[in-house]
C-alpha cells in the first residue's frame, strides 16, 4: 500500500477513488488515520477474554450515505495538507510506523478497540482486508498503480467467502470477487452468483 501511494503524482490525487464521495487524496488521508488506529490498538493491552476473531470484527452495515460526520471530515483534513506531497509523507511516516509496530507485536496478545477484544493476531488480519480493500479502491481510476499481492487478495476473497457464508463464482478472479462482493462494482451476469446474490452487497464496518 505505501508503495502504491508513493506511485502517486500530479492529478492522480485528485481522481476519484472507489470510494463513493471520495478523491484519491482523501482516501490517502483516511489511511493515515487507519495507520494511527492500528499504533493506538497495539499498546492498547487488554485482560479479557477475546470477543470477536478477525471475521467476527466485522459487522455487516447498510451502505454509506455519505452523512457519516468522519467521512465528511475526511476530505476538509486531506484539503489542509495543500501540498499532496506533505499527504504523501505523512502516509509513508505513520504507515511505515505500523508495519514496524505489527511486526513487532506478539500476535497472541489480547487487545481493544472499538470496545471489543481480540488477540494482535486477528486485529492485523481484519486490517488486511481493511487495507487490501482501499487498495483496490486508490486504483479504481489508476489501473496502472502496482495492484495488492495475489496471496493477499487470495487471502481477503476467502474471508469475504466465509462472511457470506457461500463461494464467489470460479470464475470470479480474487479481485472480481472482492469488487463486486463489497458493492465496489456490480456484477455483469447476477445468475453467476446464484442465491449469493441476494446477500450482496457485504458492506463492511
Amino acid at each position: 500500500m505505501r508503495a502504491a501511494v508513493g506511485e502517486l503524482s500530479g492529478q492522480d490525487w485528485e481522481r476519484p477513488s472507489g470510494c463513493t464521495g471520495w478523491l484519491v487524496r482523501d482516501l490517502v488521508c483516511h489511511l493515515v488515520i487507519d495507520a494511527q488506529d492500528v499504533l493506538i490498538t497495539l499498546v492498547t493491552p487488554a485482560d479479557t477474554e477475546p470477543t470477536v476473531d478477525s471475521l467476527t470484527y466485522w459487522n455487516l452495515v447498510d451502505p454509506p450515505t455519505g452523512e457519516d460526520p468522519l467521512d465528511a471530515l475526511i476530505p476538509r483534513l486531506a484539503a489542509a495538507y495543500g501540498d499532496p506531497s506533505l499527504l504523501k509523507f505523512h502516509f509513508d511516516d505513520v504507515g511505515s510506523a505500523a508495519g514496524r509496530a505489527a511486526e513487532l507485536a506478539d500476535p497472541t496478545v489480547r487487545v481493544s478497540t472499538r470496545d471489543e477484544v481480540l488477540t494482535v493476531g486477528d486485529y492485523l488480519s481484519a486490517y488486511v482486508m481493511e487495507w487490501t480493500l482501499h487498495h483496490l479502491d486508490l486504483m479504481a481510476h489508476l489501473p496502472s498503480i502496482t495492484p495488492p499481492p495475489a496471496d493477499t487478495l487470495a487471502a481477503c476473497r476467502a474471508s469475504l467467502e466465509k462472511l457470506a457464508g457461500a463461494p464467489f463464482p470460479t470464475s470470479f478472479s480474487d479481485t472480481d470477487a472482492l469488487l463486486i462482493g463489497t458493492g465496489r462494482r456490480p456484477a455483469t451476469d447476477t445468475s453467476a452468483l446464484g442465491e449469493l446474490a441476494a446477500k450482496l452487497p457485504l458492506i463492511l464496518g
